[in-house]
């Protein structure tokens, strides 16, 4: 089954741009990557800008608007992904638990749904 990774933290908890701190944090996700690619678990994955670059987008009424930023009212931020295919969901925790940004934020894992699959099976 395939899982996203959903990487959300806290801005100001987060290294700076450029300090020790950030390179060793970049670091370690490469390393940690490069698991997830020998593993035969990875099937892709980024990082995301700021949720100050997001567009929001709806459609009502047939009336598309846009508004500048995330919609949720939120401390943690969207700051990127993965996309794992493993056995069950305890060895998708497994492989979350890896990526540094659960030690000073949080890694939501959510099943993607294969609509080219039976439902039962």
């Amino acid at each position: 089954m395939k899982y996203l990774a959903l990487i959300y933290n806290l801005p100001e908890a987060m290294p700076a741009l450029g300090s020790a701190e950030f390179g060793a944090m970049m670091t370690t996700y490469r390393t940690v990557t490069d698991v997830f690619v020998r593993d035969g678990i990875m099937r892709g994955g980024d990082a995301l800008l700021p949720a100050s670059t997001a567009t929001t987008v709806r459609v009502r009424a047939g009336k598309t608007a846009t508004m500048d930023g995330p919609f949720a009212e939120t401390k943690e931020q969207l700051g990127g992904y993965y996309i794992f295919e493993c056995a069950n969901l305890d060895d998708a925790i497994k492989y979350a638990a890896m990526i540094p940004g659960a030690g000073f934020g949080s890694v939501e894992i959510r099943p993607i749904v294969d609509y080219n699959k039976p439902a039962n099976g």
